[in-house]
């Protein structure tokens, strides 16, 4: 019996993607999307001095949507330069992995 190759997880087929997100008056942000199954504290973003929320992921290429999480209520990626509509009436951003 043939097995199936397993897919190649390691992070030389997974580019980098950075999250950034300016909120100083924020006690916690969270990036989430396609890519985690939406689960709202998937990202966790870590705080710098000047109130800027960042994390870094790998992630294969591909397509992805993608949103913010800032103290619990859903919150836009101001650069964000390509958007989608979703079924809440509002809008996702859209990440291309290449």
């Amino acid at each position: 019996m043939n097995k199936m190759p397993k897919p190649d997880r390691s992070k030389t087929t997974r580019r980098r993607v950075a999250f950034r997100l300016h909120a100083p008056e924020a006690e916690s942000v969270f990036a989430t999307g396609d890519a985690w199954g939406w689960k709202l504290k998937a990202v966790p973003l870590k705080r710098d001095a000047e109130g800027n929320w960042t994390a870094t992921k790998y992630l294969p290429p591909g397509e992805y949507q993608y949103r913010f999480v800032v103290d619990g209520e859903w919150a836009d990626d101001p650069a964000c330069a390509e958007r989608a509509d979703n079924e809440f009436g509002s809008q996702n951003c859209m990440l291309r992995v290449v």
